[in-house]
């Protein structure tokens, strides 16, 4: 099973420095049948204006992935971490049993970011965050995993949890494929490009809930980047 969600059907809202749409219920926006997808709880497409951002706030119990789409996020918490991530890099943070963060756009132009929390296999952790590059020329035509939980995803951003966060790049005509346990939740976002899984076409920016898929082909009608969550129930 495949389920198109269109990215015009997506939750939302605007704040002036800040143009978020949500996958899945968050803040104000409540869909009872989008609260989330296995483990996967949040996917926010967030826009922010420059010099501006997420003044510091707290979290718990919560893994938060940053993938940056466009100019940079400059991160800063109560640990004394301090970070730039730039386009086609993550960041994770630990919430563990409680951390305080900010999240700036420094830049002179708009940041584009993508936001997803997955729940925790683990509690009562000290809470943590890391950053780290991953060079889009490694990932084309392929998926890498950029955060992980899973053994064997040693290059990639540790995760308290049963899920793996993958990019790939496709130049158009290209396919790629991803293979998993049919038990398994997938999400799946072309960050750029227009893309066919399995036969559904998804615009930029579109999400698609995968479920009871042995494996997804995906073929690049367009240049794209992809970004997939593969997660437990």
């Amino acid at each position: 099973m495949i389920e198109r969600r269109p990215f015009n059907s997506l939750g939302g809202a605007h704040h002036g420095w800040l143009d978020a749409k949500h996958h899945f219920s968050f803040a104000d926006y409540h869909d009872p049948e989008r609260m989330h997808w296995g483990a996967l709880r949040v996917w926010n497409d967030d826009t922010i204006a420059p010099h501006t951002g997420f003044p510091p706030h707290p979290h718990a119990d919560m893994e938060i992935i940053t993938y940056v789409r466009e100019g940079a996020i400059t991160h800063e918490d109560n640990l004394g971490n301090k970070g730039r991530t730039v386009a086609g890099d993550v960041q994770v943070m630990s919430a563990g049993t409680g951390i305080r963060h900010s999240e700036y756009n420094l830049e002179s132009d708009i940041t584009r970011i993508f936001q997803i929390w997955i729940f925790p296999d683990r509690r009562g952790e000290l809470p943590s965050w890391g950053s780290k590059p991953f060079p889009k020329d490694d990932r084309s035509g392929r998926f890498v995993a950029l955060a992980s939980g899973i053994e064997g995803d040693e290059d990639a951003l540790p995760l308290r949890t049963d899920a793996r966060v993958l990019g790939a790049t496709l130049k158009a005509g290209e396919t790629v494929e991803y293979t998993f346990d049919a038990s398994r939740y997938a999400y799946l976002v072309p960050a750029k490009g227009r893309v066919e899984v399995n036969g559904i076409v998804l615009e930029a920016r579109d999400g698609a809930a995968i479920r009871d898929e042995a494996s997804v082909r995906i073929t690049a009608l367009e240049d794209a980047e992809l970004v997939l969550v593969d997660a437990a129930g």
